[in-house]
């Protein structure tokens, strides 16, 4: 696969690092949010970022720290120390990196940011964020109280190749129905549910390959009676080397503590097939398959029935004897 040298993409829905306020009315905002870039070795770009004080006037500094994936849900860990062959800087005059500037009250700073790629450096994706940090007055030396830190970042991801050409290695390494029931008969598990039950779905995607990937596709449900329905799976990157639960529409939250990608609301009787297709690049067929099957079964609605049933005749029974 072959993408535009250079060519920078904003993601909406990626890992995002958000605001925090606190009592002090410290409020920032970092536009934008996530850059994504495909560079060749010995070459540089300028990205223009919005930088804007919601809140008191405060004093900032910024950085810049690489990040790597955290857990399977989107969540991101910044580390302690820079780390890679690439190299940034402030196009700002009077700015610069890791130094403080003082921001008014609703005033918002063009930071000019240059990232440059090295001549040899090696192939492959390099995570970072751009961090906006409020500098406590104590740290200053004014001999003012402390206030509390407030940090803001945004992402940027990095694929660097001479030739263009990128690795898209993605698999499926879960997909079921989060099931409290479950059988085993002649070798095969058997996942039970209630009609009136919601049902969780999870799907995990694994990128073993060394440039972040994005997925798509749908997951499609099938009844015995032939009935159907379709779920688009959300556009989400995964970096390289780590997996993540992706989304499908509509996602909703079912008061677990696992979280899922998608959950089936309806009357459910019989039995399902669930089939995921997902692929990782809107340029190729590169497509994955996965397929799992449940069992519902209105067990509650039986169950109410039956003891309707075993009271009716226990009442019935009373009456002849009492009859009699």
């Amino acid at each position: 696969m072959k993408k535009v040298l250079f060519n920078i993409f904003l993601i909406s829905t990626f890992y995002l690092l958000p605001s925090i306020s606190y009592a002090q009315q410290i409020t920032l905002s970092l536009s934008p949010p996530i850059i994504e870039t495909v560079i060749k070795p010995g070459k540089a770009i300028l990205i223009a970022y919005n930088l804007k004080n919601l809140g008191d006037p405060t004093v900032i500094s910024a950085k810049v720290l690489p990040f790597a994936p955290k857990d399977n849900y989107g969540k991101v860990v910044i580390k302690d120390e820079f780390e890679g062959p690439i190299r940034f800087s402030l196009d700002n005059s009077i700015i610069q990196l890791e130094e403080p500037f003082f921001i008014k009250s609703g005033e918002t700073q063009q930071l000019l940011l240059r990232v440059r790629i090295p001549e040899g450096a090696p192939e492959g994706d390099y995570y970072y964020t751009l961090l906006a940090e409020t500098q406590p007055r104590a740290e200053l030396g004014d001999g003012s109280s402390g206030t509390a830190r407030t940090t803001i970042g945004a992402n940027i991801l990095i694929t660097v190749t001479d030739s263009g050409n990128l690795e898209t290695k993605g698999k499926i390494s879960f997909f079921d129905v989060l099931s409290k029931t479950k059988l085993s008969l002649f070798g095969k598990t058997i996942r039970l549910f209630d009609s009136s039950d919601k049902i969780p779905v999870s799907l995990i995607i694994n990128n073993y390959g060394r440039n972040v990937i994005k997925s798509h596709g749908e997951i499609v449900l099938r009844g015995n009676f032939g009935e159907k329905a379709s779920y688009d799976i959300l556009p989400q990157n995964i970096l390289a080397g780590s997996q993540r639960l992706v989304s499908a529409t509509p996602s909703a939250d079912l008061n677990i503590q696992t979280p899922v990608s998608l959950i089936l609301s309806g009357f459910f009787v019989g039995n399902y097939n669930l089939t995921a297709n997902v692929g990782f690049t809107e340029e190729g067929p590169t497509t994955v398959f996965s397929s799992i099957s449940f069992l519902a079964f209105p067990f509650k609605i039986s169950l109410g029935v039956l003891a309707a049933l075993v009271i009716a005749s226990i009442i019935i029974k009373r009456r002849a004897d009492n009859s009699s």
